[in-house]
């Protein structure tokens, strides 16, 4: 039952991501923390964490990793099957239609209209995190966040916009930053 579970879930992910895996967010979050609760959202965060540092789309990476959580090797394979399965077939389909039609102006339209809507969807997920990352599972609430996380957030953000390095490198200094000031000054968080 929980093969079935996990396939189904992420099916409607991998059915309704339109946008890349940050528009995927909010979906997998619906599935593996407000659906079946399978994750808490602190785990949740750790969860898109390890997809971002890890090679591979977001949506099929937090497949492989929920499955793998839930059920083991062969959850992970089911549930990243079940991501992967719906993309298949719509694209596959939307490349001859795009191909045989792509010069009607419906066309043009929709696949503008839909920009605006993947737009919101990256930044409900990008909010969410947020509020997790400064705030801890409990979401936002009136009291002053974890101030390390502000600060190793504002200087990663700086960095990325200032001197355009590659994001792994911000990624991994902020990791070890974090991890440093966490362990000399544990009584920092908030």
């Amino acid at each position: 039952m929980i093969y079935l579970q996990l396939f189904w879930s992420f099916f409607q992910v991998g059915l309704f991501s339109f946008g890349g895996g940050y528009a995927a967010l909010p979906l997998i979050q619906a599935q593996v923390v407000d659906g079946h609760g399978w994750l808490t959202m602190s785990e949740f965060t750790d969860l898109i964490t390890i997809s971002q540092m890890t090679p591979g789309p977001i949506a099929i990476n937090s497949a492989t990793f929920v499955g793998t959580q839930i059920a083991g090797l062969p959850g992970a394979i089911i549930a990243t099957v079940g991501c992967v399965f719906p993309s298949c077939i719509i694209v596959s389909l939307l490349a001859f239609l795009y191909y045989r039609y792509q010069k009607l102006t419906a066309i043009q339209g929709a696949l503008y209209g839909l920009r605006p809507a993947v737009v919101a969807l990256i930044a409900s997920a990008g909010l969410s995190i947020l509020i997790t990352a400064f705030w801890g599972e409990g979401g936002f609430v009136p009291a002053l966040p974890d101030l390390v996380a502000v600060g190793l957030f504002l200087v990663g953000f700086v960095v990325l916009r200032k001197w355009k390095p590659d994001p792994v490198w911000v990624m991994l200094g902020a990791g070890v930053l974090g991890a440093v000031i966490y362990l000399l000054f544990p009584g920092l968080t908030g």
